[in-house]
């Protein structure tokens, strides 16, 4: 924050640990400056040998929403709660999870992955905060998503992926030999 003007949103996963490790996550990054924060209902750290993400139960999620809400100061602080449960457990508990998260007062909601055009169309029908996306494929254009209440649509780690695959290009090509000013 003391470097630049934007604002800026963390993702502070689960808020490591219980409700309480969530409160200290929110005083901590509130302290810091932040703008947005956002805290999520996946199992955290996964247990060794776990090949896919779970989430806690929808009460814990509640209680971590609900202790976030409660530690922060300036009301002008983002909460942000987020789920998998597209992906993880299917669109019906997704929409439970963002009504009750709703219900607790987040000021948006961030959906990682599997949402699909269906699952928009129902939490644009019964949900009336900011919506946000993070991965899986588009369910369309931007006027569209717009007009279901998403507000931000991350566009996963394919930039991050292309950036790596370019500097790895790049050094294999000077490695066999390319000259620099043919790259």
């Amino acid at each position: 924050n003391r470097a630049g003007k934007l604002p800026l949103m963390v993702d502070a996963d689960h808020g490591y640990g219980n409700a309480l490790n969530v409160m200290r996550t929110i005083q901590e990054l509130e302290t810091a400056g932040v703008a947005g924060i956002m805290i999520e209902d996946t199992v955290l750290p996964r247990q060794f040998g776990e090949k896919s993400p779970c989430l806690t139960t929808i009460e814990e999620g509640i209680g971590k929403m609900r202790a976030a809400l409660a530690a922060r100061e300036d009301k002008a602080l983002v909460i942000i709660g987020r789920t998998s449960a597209a992906q993880i457990a299917g669109p019906e508990e997704a929409l439970k999870r963002a009504k009750a998260y709703e219900k607790e007062g987040v000021d948006a909601l961030f959906f990682a992955g599997g949402v699909t055009k269906e699952l928009l169309e129902a939490l644009h029908d019964e949900i009336k905060i900011p919506l946000m996306m993070g991965g899986g494929k588009a369910v369309g254009d931007k006027a569209y998503l717009g007009r279901m209440g998403v507000r931000v649509a991350l566009q996963g780690h394919q930039p991050f992926s292309a950036a790596v695959q370019a500097t790895y290009d790049t050094l294999k090509a000077l490695r066999d030999g390319v000259a620099p000013s043919d790259l």
